[in-house]
């Protein structure tokens, strides 16, 4: 498996898959690389695709360092820029969901010209203070749950309550057609049960970085201001977390976005539509250079 030169300390481990056009894809949580699992053969024939583990998250570093500084999406960000200058990728399209879906937009925000285009699902900026609500906050508790000690002496290190805990997000977050397979949830169990794992993936939320952290405190900008990348946005119909009535504002951050409904779907892109994802994908490989 190889692993990154070091940004902040950090390498990353990915997989290179395929040729053609570069394409970035960004895993989330509770997730790493392999969430492309489904995708991986819908692209690789004409795609160059880079499938890496976010900082903190499966093969790659996990340093008990500030989370604020290092785990938040511009520190993300900075790894993955790293990782494209790298290995050459030459403008890649950036596709993501969950945490991925924030760390491409971070990406294309700070570096527009390193960046062909952007896939991403859910979540996207324009949700505001309605994830306060009182609904929406009975789907969120576990980001304010993420950042007490209480989730690492829980969790951390201990496989059983680690496997309930993974398997209560896969199936409530997924659509009614949608069964998590046993491999998926044995193969997370080894990567986030090692001692130290599930809490390293938690910086995420320690940073700040989180929907509900970066959602009450976001603010449209200025039109010239809106990222600038061509953008398609996948929206599912059966997503507890971001209700299709949240996709109001895109238009309000990026100034050439187009959004896609993906109906009997739910939260896990790669995994629920990866058809439509990996077409969507490829259609932003072939579009303007």
């Amino acid at each position: 498996m190889p692993r990154s030169a070091p940004v902040d300390g950090f390498r990353l481990a990915f997989d290179r898959i395929g040729s053609g056009h570069p394409v970035v894809l960004l895993h989330g949580w509770p997730g790493d690389r392999t969430d492309y699992r489904a995708m991986v053969p819908r692209l690789a024939d004409t795609c160059d695709l880079v499938v890496p583990d976010l900082r903190g998250f499966g093969g790659s570093d996990k340093h008990p360092a500030d989370p604020a500084g290092q785990y938040d999406a511009a520190a993300q960000a900075r790894s993955v820029v790293a990782l494209v200058a790298e290995l050459g990728l030459d403008r890649p399209v950036l596709a993501g969901y969950d945490v991925g879906s924030r760390v491409a937009q971070s990406v294309a925000g700070r570096h527009p010209d390193l960046v062909r285009a952007l896939v991403v699902a859910p979540p996207l900026p324009g949700i505001g203070r309605r994830i306060l609500d009182p609904d929406a906050q009975q789907e969120f508790w576990y980001q304010a749950f993420h950042r007490l000690d209480l989730a690492e002496a829980v969790i951390d290190g201990n496989p059983a309550a680690l496997r309930a805990y993974l398997l209560h997000f896969w199936s409530h977050w997924s659509g009614p057609s949608f069964t998590p397979d046993e491999e998926t949830l044995a193969h997370l169990v080894s990567v986030y049960g090692t001692p130290g794992a599930f809490t390293a993936s938690l910086n995420w939320y320690r940073a700040g970085a989180g929907s509900v952290a970066t959602s009450v405190r976001e603010a449209a900008p200025a039109p010239g201001d809106r990222i600038a990348v061509p953008t398609t946005v996948l929206w599912p119909e059966f997503d507890p977390l971001f209700p299709r009535a949240w996709s109001d504002r895109v238009d309000d951050f990026f100034a050439d976005a187009t959004l896609q409904l993906v109906d009997g779907a739910g939260h896990f892109a790669p995994r629920e539509y990866p058809e439509a994802f990996a077409a969507a994908v490829r259609a932003a490989t072939a579009g303007p250079a």
